[in-house]
């Protein structure tokens, strides 16, 4: 998914039921989606119709259908409505939105242990084969809030920019996990911050 608020309340949701997220770069060919999917042994992938990047419609959905081919893994896609465009559902495909209005608005969190995973986390593989890299609840998060807070200066009622994508560790630590943790308001940007020149940067 992109870097918008669906993608966050997706990662938020699989956090507080324990599920473990692999958030993949939405940038990304079919093939890295695919490799990182088997890597995963994903079962359920969570992507969205289009995405906007660059000034450029990004097609996901097309992208998804094209790695879970290779991926016997996967039992369901639910596909987010970015964009108003329409897009070909399969068998396995459920309407993201469609299916939260069916569930109760609250959900009790998951009871888990400090070192219970988090999420899974994809080098880029610019040098080699992606690892996934695990990261643990109590761990991680500590030090996502942490470094938000120490590093960067946060305050109470700070509003937190970050532009880093979400499918990158920097994405997850400064744009979601550490703002979020200390209770602050973070800013999402979907796109790239040098479009449509470095000068708005």
């Amino acid at each position: 998914m992109p870097s918008c608020p669906m993608a966050v309340v997706t990662m938020l949701a699989c956090a507080r039921i324990g599920a473990i997220h692999t958030v993949v770069f939405a940038g990304f060919s079919s093939v890295a989606l695919a490799d990182r999917i088997q890597d995963a042994q994903s079962e359920t992938v969570i992507t969205a119709n289009q995405g906007l990047r660059g000034g450029k419609v990004v097609e996901l959905k097309k992208t998804v259908d094209e790695a879970v081919k290779f991926c016997p893994t996967v039992k369901r896609v639910f596909v987010s409505k970015r964009t108003d465009e329409k897009v070909l559902m399969s068998d396995l495909d459920i309407p993201l939105e469609e299916e939260m209005m069916k569930e109760d608005v609250t959900c009790q969190p998951a009871t888990l242990e400090s070192e219970d995973l988090l999420f899974l986390l994809y080098t880029s593989g610019s040098t080699g084969k992606p690892k996934g890299l695990v990261h643990s609840q109590a761990g991680y998060l500590l030090y996502a809030a942490l470094t938000h807070k120490y590093v960067f200066d946060y305050h109470d009622g700070d509003v937190f920019g970050c532009v880093a994508d979400i499918g990158w560790i920097t994405g997850h630590s400064y744009v979601v996990y550490g703002p979020l943790c200390n209770g602050g308001t973070t800013v999402l940007f979907e796109s790239t911050p040098v479009y449509p020149d470095p000068g708005r940067y």
